[in-house]
């Protein structure tokens, strides 16, 4: 009898030790945020509490209903993000007050969503069965921003990569990630069999050149200048192209991949250092930002300055001065972070960071005879660690600013959202039984 290669039968094993591990993560995540949230009080007089009640109910609810309705999921991706996002909402709290309250409201709406992709079973089949209508829909909300396009400061002269609906505003680049990665696993699943026998064919060659191989890079790449070209997102056309290197690196088995993905990378920015002001200003700075510290570095060199003044074990929540770096909420938290918690503090985070991604690689190991599945995690987890990369070293400047957020850390809305639905495929991906007689 033929197995249903999308049989997501949940494994029935106890589940037990998986709820007390995800129960003591999420008391020792509610405990920390207390005691800073406390911290933060006594350093004002006054905090809103609020937020603190609605992280709680989210992670209360979210960890029963998981225990509850998805036996044997990873029991550390929960409690984790749940972590990441409670300490990106204190340190909103403290450095942008009036965003605190809508991302308290954000955290609900992607909490709720973290759980719908977690637990209904069709998800991931509506991935694959439906990824070229979702992917239209994607590329269609992406160029209605190049016509219809606002950013949120009402900044002149800045980026417009959101549609606005009154004072909502999403991004329709956060919601392409998940949909291209689901795009990119079908597609690379199918063609599984022929890729992998092509690039061993090309690599016994001295040149060879497989264009089932390097045809759909050139096209990613293309893509990829398009969205740098039309919307000055470095950030996502980077993102984007980047995933998708690894995605084929991982499908096809062939190294060049990886020395012709660089090589491409670098050809773009060349051109686009000497094409655009915004690319030539970034790489301006990342090389040299001291001479022009009080004009257009000014926010890298804040950022470094405050990395110095954090130490080992910070300044302590409110007893820095963070706010000094210009939009130090959204791009530039993880400085904030540097400041206040010091090396400790941003050795959690990294460590949180690996912990998602490592256990999203390991769901894709166990998986690995499901291809779309397991290609499907190995995007998820990759879009996350890149995504993180980039930031933390552009904050640190290891690597010239990108302008992307780090994942539940950073005020954003649509990134938050976004984020907690790939750590809510993940859940489900995790909990699926192996099966060795699936074929790709």
């Amino acid at each position: 009898m033929a197995v249903d290669t999308f049989s997501l039968d949940l494994k029935n094993a106890p589940a037990s030790r998986t709820g007390r591990t995800e129960i003591t993560l999420l008391v020792i995540s509610a405990a920390f945020l207390l005691v800073n949230f406390a911290g933060l009080a006594l350093v004002r007089g006054a905090s809103d509490w609020i937020h603190i009640g609605v992280w709680l109910l989210c992670a209360g609810i979210g960890g029963w209903l998981l225990h509850r309705r998805l036996p044997g999921h990873d029991p550390l991706l929960f409690p984790v993000t749940m972590f990441l996002s409670g300490w990106g909402l204190v340190a909103i709290e403290r450095l942008a007050p009036p965003f605190a309250e809508r991302q308290t409201v954000w955290l609900a709406a992607s909490t709720a969503a973290l759980l719908a992709a977690a637990l209904l079973p069709q998800a991931l089949r509506w991935l694959r069965n439906y990824r070229y209508l979702l992917l239209g829909i994607g590329l269609l909300l992406l160029t209605g921003t190049i016509i219809l396009g606002r950013n949120p400061s009402g900044q002149l002269g800045a980026p417009q990569l959101w549609l606005g609906l009154g004072s909502v505003f999403f991004q329709p680049s956060e919601a392409l990630k998940i949909i291209l990665v689901a795009f990119l696993a079908s597609y690379l699943a199918e063609q599984y069999p022929a890729m992998r026998a092509e690039a061993a064919e090309s690599a016994q060659r001295n040149f060879g050149f497989s264009p089932r191989v390097f045809g759909p890079i050139l096209l990613m790449w293309g893509i990829s200048v398009v969205i740098l070209v039309w919307q000055r997102d470095l950030g996502t056309a980077i993102l984007f192209f980047a995933v998708f290197i690894i995605l084929i690196y991982v499908a096809s088995g062939y190294r060049r991949i990886l020395i012709s993905g660089a090589v491409l990378v670098v050809t773009a920015g060349i051109v686009a250092y000497y094409a655009f002001d915004v690319v030539q200003l970034r790489v301006d700075i990342w090389l040299n930002p001291w001479p022009e510290s009080d004009g257009r570095a000014f926010q890298i060199v804040q950022s470094l300055l405050a990395f110095a003044s954090g130490s080992t074990f910070g300044q302590g929540i409110g007893q820095g001065a963070p706010t000094y770096i210009p939009v130090v909420h959204s791009d530039f938290v993880f400085a904030a972070v540097a400041e206040e918690w010091g090396l400790l503090g941003i050795i959690v985070v990294v460590t949180c960071i690996a912990v998602l991604v490592t256990r999203g690689l390991k769901t894709a190991v166990r998986l690995q005879r499901r291809t779309f599945l397991a290609l499907l995690a190995v995007g998820l987890s990759m879009m996350i660690a890149t995504q993180s990369l980039l930031i933390m070293g552009g904050v640190l400047k290891l690597v010239p600013l990108t302008g992307v957020t780090l994942p539940f850390l950073s005020y954003g809305g649509s990134s938050l959202l976004m984020s907690f639905v790939m750590i809510g495929l993940l859940l489900r991906l995790s909990a699926l039984e192996t099966n060795d007689a699936v074929h790709p």
